[in-house]
């Protein structure tokens, strides 16, 4: 089973996803705790489209779904924006103070260890973006 939504490219946009995530989180059984991290995931991935990928006057879809598979929960994010791969993005120096910290790069540390699998893929101008978490 995989269930979908399609969000704007606007920031209001969250309350829809996280809307969506709970939903997910009943239809499949997940735990609180999973649906918690999913949240804080996909939140990160989908604001990081919406500043980074489209300029800000183009009105641009963005796709998510998610689906069950093999003992995992598979999130897929979609976009026609421009390109961007995470998973080449140096790791964040979390030894540093927030002072001494370079701006960004925390959303992808974040996302890196809450995920087990994190792939990215550029087919046909689309960033796609495919997020394994294990149900264990």
């Amino acid at each position: 089973m995989e269930k979908s939504i399609i969000l704007a490219n606007d920031i209001a946009e969250i309350s829809k996803l996280n809307q969506f995530i709970e939903e997910i989180g009943e239809e499949f059984s997940l735990a609180p705790d999973l649906v918690f991290n999913l949240t804080l995931v996909m939140e990160e991935a989908v604001v990081n489209v919406i500043n980074y990928a489209y300029p800000k006057e183009d009105h641009e879809k963005i796709y998510v779904s998610a689906r069950l598979h093999k003992g995992s929960i598979i999130m897929v994010i979609a976009d026609n924006g421009k390109e961007f791969d995470p998973t080449l993005a140096p790791e964040a120096d979390i030894t540093l103070s927030a002072e001494e910290r370079p701006i960004g790069g925390l959303g992808i540390f974040l996302i890196r260890n809450i995920m087990n699998e994190v792939k990215y893929e550029r087919i046909e101008g689309r960033n796609i973006l495919t997020l394994e978490k294990k149900l264990q």
